[in-house]
Parts: structure tokens; sequence; C-alpha cells
């Protein structure tokens, strides 16, 4: 309600909006009956000894609420922590178009979910590689069908069921015992042991792109090795040595369970399941995860093959969806004010042929035409140079208005001005007439 002594004032949106974060907090507490642990995390005296940390995550138009205004609000209050961190990514567009819900140019959440069923890690895993971090950036759906495609399928979820078949095949899906390590063998689980640490600086630091990079990078590890040891090939004189080769790939599933989590938590937990395994702590990333002769379940595929027609699909709906956002937006140009028959009477518009034409030197807009107006030959110079290049244009006839006052372009003297219509998507098109007719001949 209006406040007296405010009569006149009005509250800044964002000195409201982000009090409903601490409000949502709250609300979530209320709902299970744990009424004053929101104060756990927004609260300095509540929070001593839990070290919470109030991070915020932004676009980069929102700096100046989330680094100003906010955390001076929470500061005058006096009891409330201050955000340590404000990671702002810059934008992320749609097929080279900003996003916007009210056009319609969007990937709806609920419609995803219907039309690619369990690919919600599909979608994280592109958005999270494509992630704006330091510059704009841009999804389309191509890119998605080629993550899914060419990393998700080829090289994770190809390894992982590579591993687990090839067990299942030769050791009754037990986990085969760890023989006598080579230097390969040394090196894979060196390797191994490191990524752990890589994959959480990146995280800690924000740098997610950079972290599930270097998750992908394991499944790529575990890819070469089975690759470089051929253990197909060597069963049959050699099983002691497949027995090594496959501990270890599975080791590598393991881990990468826990590794994926924070961006594929899908696939992890089906990772889990198909080891027939709880589900680990990062701690124990980089180590030995199973023991032998551990039984572990029948191997599915964790990701399939996304087909062209699938994709055609929605990009043909976001492409009526513009096409139905011109149509609504396109206003025809107002009628301009009456002119007197005399003034109109002064216009000379002429039939003429383009006889030559070329693109002015360090433009992006104009070119060149050498005109056959019937009176004479003359040069116009006319911003068309985005929508017809010189070679389709010659031998076109168009009208010009042949009366116009010269006037120099570009170091060009330009005599008259070709009419242009533009249409409803703004594109400019050559006015010309339907029959062929006599250069010179006036447009009445």
């Amino acid at each position: 309600m209006p406040i007296k002594e405010a009569e006149g004032k009005v509250l800044y949106v964002w000195f409201d909006a982000p009090i409903g974060y601490i409000t949502a907090t709250k609300e979530y507490f209320i709902e299970k009956g744990e009424a004053t642990k929101w104060e756990l995390y927004w609260k300095q005296q509540a929070n001593k000894e839990d070290n919470a940390h109030l991070i915020h995550f932004i676009g980069k138009d929102n700096i100046v609420f989330h680094c100003i205004v906010f955390p001076t609000m929470l500061k005058a209050h006096e009891d409330y922590i201050l955000p340590e961190n404000v990671p702002a990514n810059e934008f992320l567009n749609l097929e080279g178009d900003k996003i916007s819900t009210s056009r319609n140019w969007a990937v709806w959440l609920h419609e995803y979910l219907e039309e690619f069923p369990n690919k919600q890690d599909v979608l994280r895993y592109t958005l999270c590689t494509n992630a704006p971090e330091t510059k704009d950036n841009d999804f389309t759906w191509k890119d998605f069908q080629a993550k899914n495609n060419n990393e998700l399928v080829a090289i994770l979820g190809n390894f992982v069921n590579r591993a687990l078949v090839l067990t299942h095949k030769y050791y009754q899906g037990k986990v085969p015992q760890q023989n006598i390590l080579n230097d390969a063998d040394k090196s894979v689980l060196e390797e191994l042991s490191k990524f752990p640490a890589r994959i959480g600086k990146s995280i800690e630091t924000y740098r997610f792109r950079e972290a599930i990079n270097e998750m992908i990078n394991l499944a790529r590890l575990g890819n070469k090795y089975l690759a470089d040891s051929e253990p197909w090939k060597i069963y049959a004189t050699h099983p002691e040595r497949v027995s090594t080769i496959l501990n270890i790939s599975l080791q590598i599933v393991a881990n990468l369970a826990i590794v994926a989590e924070p961006f594929l938590p899908f696939t992890a937990d089906k990772i889990n399941k198909i080891l027939n395994i709880e589900k680990s702590l990062w701690d124990k990333a980089g180590s030995i995860i199973l023991e032998g002769n551990h039984q572990i379940n029948a191997p599915s595929l964790l990701f399939d093959k996304i087909e062209d027609d699938v994709i055609a699909k929605q990009i043909e709906r976001l492409k009526k969806a513009k096409e139905e956002n011109i149509i609504a937006e396109y206003k025809p140009i107002t009628a301009k004010d009456n002119i007197e028959f005399d003034l109109f009477g002064k216009i000379d518009l002429r039939i003429a042929t383009i006889i030559d034409a070329e693109k002015v030197a360090k433009t992006k807009k104009l070119l060149k035409l050498t005109l056959n107006t019937g009176v004479d030959k003359r040069t116009v110079v006319s911003g068309i140079a985005e929508y017809y290049s010189p070679e389709e244009i010659i031998g076109k006839q168009i009208i010009i208005l042949l009366n116009l006052q010269p006037k120099d372009l570009k170091g060009i003297q330009s005599n008259g001005m070709i009419l242009m219509a533009e249409d409803k998507n703004g594109k400019l098109v050559l006015v010309s007439p339907v029959e062929k007719v006599t250069e010179g001949s006036p447009v009445k």
C-alpha cells in the first residue's frame, strides 16, 4: 500500500526483486518443516559453523544489480552474508538470433522433454559446452545433433558400452582381476588419477566448459586405451592380459560416473546402475573403485543417435516462428500527406535499362549503375548491393527519377534515383515494367 512519506515515489524493481532469492529459500524450508534453516544460507550469525558461500550466476546485463544494488542492501542490513563471487556470462543466442519468449524464438523445455525423451543430459551437455563464458555464443540444432552423435554417442557412450560388452563376453559380467601392469597400464592409471583435480579446479573457478571438456577427455583416454590394447585380438592367447585391460577400462567407467555427475546426472546414475554400485563421492574419483569379481548388470546404450529428420523438424519450427513474427510485426507504411498535382507533375519518371553495374569500392551497400535512359547514358549510385549482385541486374529495365538533383556519393556523381519497393522483410525489390518498354518512355 502507498506510504505517505513516499508520495509520488515508486519502488525500483531491482531493489525489490533480489529479495525474492531470500524469500524462495525461506519458503523452501518452511515447506520441508524446517522453518529457520534458511538462515544457515543467508545469515552471518547462523552461518558461522556451516560456512555457506553466496555465489551469483548471472548474465552480463545484470552485473550492476548483483554487484552493487543487492550487495549494498545486504551490507546495510548488517546481518547477511555477501556474495563472494559473481560469475557473469555473456549472451547465448539461438540459431544466430536473440532468444525471445515473446517471439517464440526459444527452445521450450516442456516441448523438448516430450520430443526428446530421456535426453535431458544431451541438452545439458550442449548448453554447457557452448556456455557463453567469455563471449556471446550460439545454440544451433545442428550443433546439438553433432554434440550428441560425435561426442556423447561416439566417445563417451562408445567407450562405456565396449568395456561392458567385452566384460560380459569374456567374464560373464564379473569384474576381472588386475594382473601384472605394463607401462601402458601404469600410464593410463596415472593419467586417470589426475582428471578429478583438473575437473574440480575448473568447476571451482567457474570454467564449466573447460571442466566438461576434461570429462569427455577421460572417455577419450579410455577409448584410446582399448583401441591400442585390442583385447578382442589377444584373448585367446593372453587372457590374463585381457583381464587387466578390462579391469582398468571398468575403473575408468566407474570414474566417469563420478566426474560426469555435475553435468550429466542422469547418465552418471545409469552408469552406476549398470555397474551395480552405489553413487561414489568425489573423493573417490581417480582411484580404483571396482573390486575384482564384482558382478555388473547387462549393458545398455547410454545415448542413441539423433537423425537428420528430427533436427530438420526443430529447424522448421523455428523458421515458421520467424515467419509468423514477421507477419505479426509488419505494419504498412502510413500514407504521406497529399501534394498538389502541379508538384507531382514536376517529377520526371522514365523507363531505363541497366547496361552496366559494379560494386563501389570499400562499401557494402552501394552499386554503381550505368543506365540507358533513352535521353542519355548516365551513372546512378544505388544502395542495393545487399540484395542484388551486379551480374544479375544487367539488362533489367527499371524506373528512374530522372530530374533529381545530382549528388556526390563516395566520389561518384549520382544522377538520378531508381525506384525500389520494400517488402515486409525489409528487402528492397526492383520496380520493373512487366513488358519490354522503349528506354525514355515516361511513367504516368
